[in-house]
């Protein structure tokens, strides 16, 4: 492995903490500004996602072996303890050289003193394996699942206790497990535009448009580049595919993405509005997310108009469009596979937060939906509060909106049950998806 390697992976990790900038999004500008290719940058990509998904962990085996409390040690200084012990218990470097190389970046980051501690503190880690720190650092079953779970998984324990709550006490461990294993790269070959015969890899097993990346560039393949495909979870396919598919009496012209932000969803549905002869309205609260929407439909078969605005305000008459995604702004516990770093910077009372704005969401998109239209309600959180929780509420508030069972729209998907009848509950540990949930509402006649 090379230094450049190691200085480009804790560039990235600075910036993490720093900037609260997103891994997956940093990474190629950081990988290209370093001119690191091939093994080189996966190696980079395996340094960063590890630390940051495992930094619960790695947390736990420092406080064991620094002298005081982590909160006094240096940012910086951290950045590279934490760096070196995924190094030394989670990939196949020799503990020499996980060591000296630390020791070099903590010199250069934060001078030499920094470096004896590093070199000190990376000697007790390399002592054992990862095996055998857990069975020290994490605190027995009886002290409490939650606590237990989270080191040895490296979610926070408040995380912990959502997902138990959500998948039951019987799958919480399978489920933490996937979230820590790096997801493939999963592109979508949008209808009209492309087809998967022409992306690179294995086609998934639920989604009639996805793929599984090979691996390298997705932006390098021709169809992503021309934006007749796109980088798109099979979980966020199978919502568009949920909202086209379900059976729609009367007119079907007018769809909507109502949080459409950054367009992954607008664009899968613009081209299956297309097929149909329907127009898509993105309404995107954000100015630079409607731009990135904008962009993302740009190739569209559509026709379709992007309006920055409020969903809970809506832009448009009542009850004049007929189908309505809402995938609503939420914890991200779903896809935290993806997004390792969202699990250290949530807090539960986002989700208490979230939770009213969920619902105003709902409720306008219901209010611009024509009797007998339809709106799907989607989180990418399983977390009981922002799912049925808000489901449940609005059914009891309204009388003019019903619960339609899913099932038979994707019956393709198996083990999919949702925690109230009829929706569905996707899952990293079954479907291979982030954690997506799905409601389908129709507005009553009459």
């Amino acid at each position: 492995m090379s230094d450049a390697a190691r200085s480009a992976a804790l560039e990235v990790l600075v910036a993490v903490r720093e900037q609260d900038a997103y891994t997956n999004l940093l990474l190629p500008a950081v990988l290209r500004r370093h001119g690191l290719t091939g093994r080189d940058a996966g190696l980079v990509t395996e340094l960063v996602s590890g630390t940051v998904r495992r930094q619960g962990t790695y947390d736990a085996v420092l406080t064991a072996c620094v002298d005081r409390p982590l909160r006094r040690v240096s940012p910086d200084v951290l950045d590279v303890l934490r760096l070196g012990t995924h190094q030394l218990l989670a990939m196949r470097v020799p503990s020499h050289a996980a060591i000296s190389t630390s020791v070099d970046l903590a010199r250069d980051a934060a001078g030499r003193g920094a470096g004896g501690l590093v070199n000190a503190v990376l000697r007790r880690v390399a002592e054992r394996d990862l095996e055998d720190w857990l069975a020290e650092v994490a605190p027995s079953r009886d002290e409490g699942s939650d606590r237990h779970d989270a080191v040895v998984h490296s979610h926070p324990a408040w995380v912990v206790a959502e997902l138990r709550r959500a998948v039951g006490a019987e799958e919480v461990e399978a489920l933490l497990a996937a979230d820590n294993a790096p997801p493939r790269v999963t592109l979508v070959a949008r209808p009209g535009l492309a087809t998967r015969d022409e992306l690179p890899g294995e086609p998934t097993r639920l989604s009639p448009h996805g793929v599984l990346l090979d691996g390298g560039d997705p932006g390098a393949v021709p169809a992503v580049a021309e934006g007749r495909a796109g980088v798109q979870d099979e979980g966020s396919q199978l919502v568009a595919l949920a909202l086209a598919g379900a059976d729609l009496d009367g007119e079907d012209r007018h769809w909507a993405d109502w949080c459409a932000g950054p367009g992954g969803k607008s664009a899968l549905l613009a081209a299956l509005a297309a097929e149909r002869g329907a127009a898509l309205l993105a309404v995107e609260r954000a100015h630079h997310r409607a731009g990135l929407v904008r962009r993302n439909l740009a190739t569209s078969p559509a026709s379709y108009l992007v309006v920055t605005g409020d969903g809970t305000r809506p832009p448009v008459a009542p009850g004049s469009l007929d189908r309505v995604l809402v995938d609503a702004p939420c914890s991200g516990l779903g896809a935290l596979r993806r997004r390792p770093e969202a699990r250290w910077r949530r807090s539960k009372s986002d989700i208490r937060g979230l939770v009213p704005l969920q619902r105003r969401l709902l409720d306008g998109a219901i209010d611009s939906t024509r009797p007998g239209g339809l709106v799907l309600y989607a989180t990418c959180s399983p977390a009981l509060p922002e799912t049925s929780g808000v489901v449940s509420k609005v059914l009891e508030q309204r009388d003019d909106v019903e619960l339609v069972d899913l099932r038979p729209v994707l019956a393709q998907v198996p083990d999919c049950e949702g925690p109230l009848e009829g929706t569905l509950q996707l899952w990293p540990h079954r479907h291979g998806t982030d954690a997506m949930f799905m409601a389908l509402l129709r507005r009553r006649l009459g």
